[in-house]
């Protein structure tokens, strides 16, 4: 059967992948520790009642029909008092865009500025970055991020490809890291932006910057969300931001996603998904117009839903830290925000109990779901190398009371090792 070249060459998701061969032992009855999933356990993290009301209501006063392309109004105007808000970012309706869910919204802006060819820089390990410039055909410059820059790129490592690039992909707090990009990382990006940008000459296409911040209301602790528009105003012209309240009310199917930056991109992303129908459901934007005028439910589920988030992280950190002095071969980095921890399990060239060899970092990952029951995602399914012996630990669906038991389950399955 002879398909498009897209589809031929288009690498499925890894960890959709991963979720059937868990699925499939979790069917057999085996206990499996699932920490793969970037989303959350209803029964855990239930949405805030007030938007879960304002939904069940709006369905009951019968809207049902289609919403506006771009988003309904109200929600676009709630949208800009939550961002003046939260963030004291000035947008009008005219420059937010609403879709269902951020990736719509990203793929949209790539086919909106990406031609055949381009240059789109992105770091590894990143969320989709590899799969978006493919769908695109943009051409992939890969940063590795590494572990002492908390895997976040740098200005140093992105000078050298700017110069003809059209697109630069950020994502802070990161997934799959939870990690953050600094003020003084991000203001030097910015930096180099604007100097770009200056650069070059009339007609020429700009660089522009993709800024996901999906997860920036989940920081712990000291942590402080930074971007780019706040640090230096000028950047407003060439960022486009996306957001959600998938992950910070763990409302994601709800499916209620917006992007905002310059009027005119906007206006093209809308028709191009004005062909694709990835509008947001009508009775779901009525609620989140309302839900997001409401400051205090607002700021009271944030204050429990972070509180129960980070006890998870940190539950988590604190355990892996013990496994490293005890003198295993794992590593961790401290949690800062969003649903994830980074963890590193180096096993490469043990041989299990009976003798089997580790030979890379596949059997790795294999060798702890099956002798384990821990289900974590290798950064490799990030765009990372495949050696990677990085993970990334989602805790949506994590119970407080499976922790203990986790930990005591793989450390049986490291004390085995050889």
């Amino acid at each position: 059967m002879k398909l498009s070249h897209l589809a031929e060459t288009l690498i499925g998701s890894e960890i959709v992948k991963l979720g059937g061969e868990i699925r499939e032992k979790i069917r057999r009855g085996e206990k499996i520790y699932n920490f793969t999933v970037g989303d959350f356990d209803p029964a855990i993290f239930p949405i805030p009642k007030e938007l879960e009301d304002g939904i069940i209501d709006a369905y009951r006063r019968h809207f049902t029909n289609y919403p506006a392309a771009e988003g309904n109004l109200d929600l676009r105007e709630s949208i800009a008092v939550f961002l003046k808000d939260r963030e004291e970012l000035t947008y009008s309706p005219a420059e937010i865009l609403v879709a269902s869910g951020g990736r719509p919204l990203i793929y949209s802006l790539f086919r909106t500025l990406i031609d055949k060819g381009d240059k789109v820089i992105y770091a590894v390990p990143s969320w989709n970055n590899n799969h978006y410039t493919h769908l695109n055909g943009g051409e992939h410059v890969v940063i590795e991020a590494m572990a002492e820059n908390n895997f976040m790129p740098t200005a140093d490592a992105l000078r050298p490809h700017v110069a003809s690039a059209t697109l630069l992909c950020l994502c802070s707090p990161q997934n799959p890291t939870g990690t953050t990009i600094s003020r003084k990382d991000l203001s030097a990006i910015c930096e180099l932006v604007l100097e770009e940008n200056a650069r070059r000459g009339e007609g020429e296409k700009k660089l522009y910057v993709l800024y996901d911040q999906m997860y920036w209301q989940l920081t712990y602790g000291s942590i402080r969300h930074y971007n780019p528009v706040s640090l230096y105003p000028a950047m407003r012209e060439y960022t486009i931001f996306i957001d959600a309240i998938s992950k910070a009310f763990a409302a994601t199917g709800v499916r209620i996603g917006w992007a905002f930056g310059p009027a005119e991109i906007m206006k093209k992303m809308n028709a191009i998904m004005s062909h694709i129908g990835c509008w947001a459901p009508m009775a779901e934007q009525k609620a989140t117009a309302v839900f997001l005028l409401q400051k205090q439910a607002i700021d009271d589920y944030l204050t429990g839903f972070r509180a129960a988030v980070a006890e998870r992280l940190h539950r988590l950190h604190d355990g892996f830290v013990a496994l490293k002095k005890e003198g295993f071969s794992v590593d961790v980095l401290a949690p800062e925000a969003a649903i994830y921890l980074t963890i590193k399990i180096d096993l490469t060239g043990q041989k299990t109990s009976n003798g089997v060899l580790l030979k890379d970092q596949a059997e790795v990952t294999s060798y702890l779901l099956n002798e384990a029951g821990l289900a974590v995602v290798p950064f490799s399914a990030f765009g990372a190398s495949k050696a990677s012996p990085w993970y990334r630990l989602s805790v949506g669906t994590c119970k407080l009371e499976d922790i203990p038991e986790m930990f005591r389950k793989l450390k049986e399955a490291l004390e085995k090792l050889s």
